[in-house]
C-alpha cells in the first residue's frame, strides 16, 4: 500500500524520517524523533517557521526539502519545548547529525545554512533582533602609531558616531579609520611623525603628491584632507597646542562634473524590464523579488529617495492615503516629507501583502531580514544590464531632479523635496540639462537665422487661358524667324508682352526706351 500523502510539515518531516539513510550512522548515534514524540508547541512551531519561509520568498521545495528537514533535526533530537532551547548548543546535535550520515561536502554546506535560517527564526520568535553586522576591530591596523593618536582616534570617532544612522554605523566606522590611518601611517612612518607638534604643512602637500602620484581621486584626497581638518579641531577642544597653519588647510580644485540622469527612453526600458519580470513570474518567491524592485525603483526614480533612505523606511512613515511618506533621519539626521505619485502608490500597496514576517517594522525585507545595503545595487544593476542601462540608486535621484526642474517645478520646492540643505546643491540639475534654457536657444537661433538668410522673393506663376495660348505660340514662331527684322522682332515682342502682362503699350518701342516689366515665369507645363 503506497504511503500516506502528507500535507502538513509535520507529516512531510516524519515522512522523511522513513526514507531517511543511515548506512553510515553508527548504531548508537542519537536519531531525531517522529513529532508523536514532540511537545504540541514544537508541531505548531513547524508550520510557522513554513510560513515565515514562503513569507520571505524561499521557494516550496527549497522549504520542505532543506529548511523544514533541518529545523525538524533540532526539534526531534532535543525534545525540549522551543522556548527552552539553547540557541548555542541545542542546535549543534542536528548539524553533528547530518555529518554522522556521511553527507558531501556540499550537503554540508546547505545544512549549516539551514540551521543558521532556523536559528534566525527563534530569534525572531522570541523578539529579539540579530546583530546585522559584527563591529571590526581595528587594532592590528593601528600598530605602529603612537598610543595617544589612537586613543584621540578612537574618541574623535565616538563623537563623530552620534551623527550616524544606525544603519550606516559599520561602514562608516570603516570609511573612517581607513581614511585617517591611511594620512597618519605616512606622516609617523615616511616622516617620522610622534609627536603633534612634529607635524608640518609641507608634510601634508607632499602626502597629497604622493596620493595625486598614485592615482587617488581628487574628492578621496580633500576627504582625507577634511577628515584631518576635523582631528585638529577635536585636538584643539582637548587643550592640545595645535598651530594655526594645520587649521587652514584647502581642498584641491575639483572638476565641477555634472551629474549623470537617464534620458526618457532609458527610464521607460528600466520600468519596462521591471513589470514584464513581474508579469512572467512563474512562482510566488518570484513575483515577491519582482514587487519589491518594482516598488523601490519608484521610490527612487519618482520619489527621488537615496538608497538608505529606501532601506531605512519603516510601515510607520508610510501614508499612502495621502499619497507621502515621512523620510526619519535622512542625510544630516533630517526629516522631511515626500509626496508619491499613483503610480508609487500602487507599487507599494502591490508589494506590502507579499512583505513577509521581519524581526523590524521595516517597508522593505529579503529572506525575512533589512535589505542588506548592496541589495537594492545588486539587484538594479542587473535590472540596467537587461534593459542595456547604466544605472545606479543616486543616478535615479538625479533622473528626478533633472525631470522635475525641466518641466517648471520651482527649484527651492525640489530642493525641499531632495533634501538638500543648500540651494546650491540643487541647481547643479539646472546646469547639467535645461529644457526652457534649449527651447530659447533654439528659438532664438531661427530667429537669426531667419534675419541673415538672403533669398530671392517667390517667383509668381501665372496660367494662361486656353485661347491666348495659340497667340503667344504664333509670336514665338514669328520671332523665331530668321529673316525677321529687328523692328518687326520688337514689335513681336510688344505683343507678346501685352499678352502676358496685360500692360499698356509703352509710347516708344526702341530698346532703349522700351518699358520691361519684372521678370514673371510662365508655367509652361500649363502651355
Amino acid at each position: 500500500m503506497p504511503p500516506k500523502q502528507a500535507n502538513t510539515m509535520p507529516e512531510r518531516y516524519d515522512q522523511s524520517l522513513l526514507y531517511a539513510r543511515h548506512a553510515h550512522l553508527p548504531l548508537d548515534f542519537p536519531r531525531p524523533q517522529p513529532t508523536r514524540f514532540w511537545p504540541q508547541e514544537n508541531i505548531n512551531l513547524l508550520e510557522r517557521y513554513a510560513a515565515w519561509l514562503r513569507g520571505g520568498g524561499a521557494s516550496e521545495y527549497v522549504i520542505r526539502s532543506i529548511y523544514v528537514p533541518m529545523a525538524g533535526h533540532v526539534l526531534g533530537l532535543t525534545l525540549k519545548s522551543h522556548p527552552l532551547l539553547d540557541l548555542e548548543t541545542d542546535l549543534q546535535p542536528a548539524f553533528e547529525y547530518v555529518i554522522a550520515k556521511g553527507v558531501s561536502d556540499e550537503w554540508t554546506k546547505v545544512s549549516r545554512n539551514a540551521l543558521a535560517k532556523f536559528r534566525r527564526f527563534l530569534i525572531h520568535e522570541r523578539g529579539q533582533l540579530e546583530p546585522k553586522h559584527r563591529r571590526k576591530e581595528f587594532a592590528l591596523h593601528t600598530e605602529g602609531l603612537p598610543a595617544w593618536l589612537v586613543d584621540e582616534l578612537t574618541c574623535y570617532q565616538h563623537l563623530c558616531q552620534r551623527n550616524w544612522r544606525d544603519a550606516r554605523i559599520e561602514e562608516n566606522i570603516r570609511r573612517f579609520w581607513c581614511s585617517h590611518l591611511r594620512l597618519w601611517r605616512f606622516l609617523c612612518q615616511d616622516c617620522g611623525v610622534q609627536e603633534l607638534a612634529q607635524v608640518r604643512r609641507k608634510q601634508l602637500f607632499t602626502y597629497t603628491d604622493v596620493r595625486l602620484a598614485a592615482g587617488a581621486n581628487v574628492s578621496s584626497i580633500n576627504g582625507e584632507l577634511r577628515n584631518f581638518v576635523g582631528l585638529m579641531r577635536f585636538l584643539q577642544e582637548q587643550d592640545y597646542p595645535v598651530p594655526q597653519a594645520l587649521l587652514r588647510l584647502h581642498n584641491l580644485k575639483q572638476p565641477e562634473r555634472l551629474p549623470k540622469f537617464l534620458t526618457d527612453e532609458q527610464v521607460r526600458a528600466l520600468r519596462d524590464d521591471f513589470e514584464q519580470r513581474l508579469v512572467h513570474a512563474r512562482h510566488p518567491y518570484q513575483r515577491r523579488d519582482a514587487l519589491l524592485d518594482l516598488a523601490t525603483f519608484y521610490l527612487l526614480w519618482q520619489g527621488g529617495l537615496r538608497r538608505g533612505e529606501v532601506e531605512e523606511l519603516r510601515l510607520e512613515d508610510l501614508n499612502l492615503g495621502q499619497r507621502r511618506i515621512s523620510v526619519r533621519n535622512g542625510k544630516g539626521m533630517k526629516d522631511r516629507t515626500v509626496f508619491l505619485t499613483d503610480t508609487a502608490v500602487q507599487a507599494l500597496q502591490a508589494y506590502l501583502p507579499f512583505r513577509g514576517q521581519g524581526p523590524t517594522d521595516h517597508v522593505f525585507l529579503y529572506r525575512n531580514q533589512p535589505l542588506s545595503k548592496d541589495l537594492i545595487h545588486g539587484r538594479l544593476k542587473a535590472a540596467g544590464q537587461r534593459a542595456g542601462v547604466a544605472v545606479h540608486a543616486h543616478r535615479l535621484r538625479h533622473t528626478c531632479a533633472t525631470q522635475l526642474l525641466n518641466v517648471g517645478c520651482p527649484v527651492t520646492s525640489i530642493q525641499k523635496f531632495l533634501g538638500h540643505k543648500k540651494l546650491n546643491t540643487t541647481m547643479i540639475y539646472a546646469k547639467a540639462y535645461d529644457q526652457t534654457v534649449e527651447a530659447d536657444y533654439f528659438a532664438a537661433m531661427r530667429r537669426v537665422e531667419q534675419r541673415l538668410q538672403v533669398s530671392p522673393a517667390p517667383e509668381e506663376k501665372i496660367s494662361i487661358p486656353d485661347g491666348e495660348k495659340a497667340q503667344l505660340l504664333a509670336l514665338a514662331e514669328q520671332m523665331a524667324d530668321p529673316q525677321a527684322t529687328p523692328d518687326v522682332r520688337l514689335d513681336l515682342f510688344s505683343q507678346f508682352r501685352r499678352l502676358l502682362t496685360q500692360a499698356p503699350e509703352p509710347i516708344q518701342l526702341d530698346q532703349e526706351s522700351a518699358w520691361i516689366p519684372p521678370p514673371r515665369t510662365v508655367d509652361f507645363d500649363a502651355v
